[in-house]
């Protein structure tokens, strides 16, 4: 089954450029970033190995995870850009994968208090509007013992030429992305948001501005 995304009502109440910008964002994302994918696809499948259960995805744009799913889970995706879902639903009939995708913010789950056995996030969190607001709406939906997978661009190191290029063009790189901050410390976020353990590691990968990164988990 695929529930499609209805169009956003706030997206009616903005100025027409901001509706060209995530109409934009969503092409880009579809034809401009299979390199991205080759880079990090070992990480996905290590990461994503032995998904089982009820599992959430946040931001799943595209749909470049659900080659990594398997035919079994029950998965739940809330896209807050209607322009994303041609492209997803294509890629759910490819993957061969059910799929029930709604609209929404990653601030605001529509789903229950722990009714979740993972969550997924890869590239969301830098574009969010309040990073700790969505890490405790994770955890109020994952089960005791859920997990949430995540692989993230970060900041820079402090002091490094790349973190000076990073506050830069943050501005303008924001307006052009649909929200995407390329400095921050959402490693840092993730320890502090009460999660019972969290592990990830910290690569590089050949992406300019967005090169620095993490993957990992954390647990409820």
């Amino acid at each position: 089954m695929f529930t499609p995304i209805k169009p956003d009502p706030a997206l009616a109440e903005t100025p027409p450029r901001a509706g060209f910008g995530k109409r934009i964002h969503a092409w880009m994302l579809a034809h401009l970033n299979a390199r991205y994918e080759r880079l990090v696809a070992e990480r996905k499948r290590g990461l994503f190995a032995g998904l089982q259960g009820s599992v959430l995805e946040i931001g799943p744009g595209t749909g470049p995870n659900l080659v990594y799913y398997p035919a079994g889970i029950r998965w739940l995706g809330v896209e807050p850009n209607p322009f994303m879902v041609p492209y997803l639903r294509t890629a759910a009939e490819r993957a061969g994968l059910q799929v029930d995708l709604r609209p929404g913010t990653a601030e605001r789950l529509p789903t229950e208090d722990s009714s979740m056995d993972v969550v997924v996030s890869t590239l969301v969190l830098c574009s969010v509007s309040d990073p700790g607001s969505v890490l405790r709406e994770i955890r109020r939906v994952l089960k005791p013992g859920g997990r949430f997978l995540f692989i993230e661009h970060v900041a820079a190191p402090p002091g490094t030429r790349l973190r000076r290029v990073q506050k830069t063009i943050r501005p303008v790189w924001t307006y052009l992305t649909d929200g995407c901050h390329p400095d921050r410390e959402t490693g840092a976020t993730i320890e502090q948001a009460g999660f019972g353990q969290v592990r990830y590691e910290d690569f590089r990968l050949p992406l300019g501005p967005v090169g620095t990164q993490i993957a990992g988990f954390a647990v409820k």
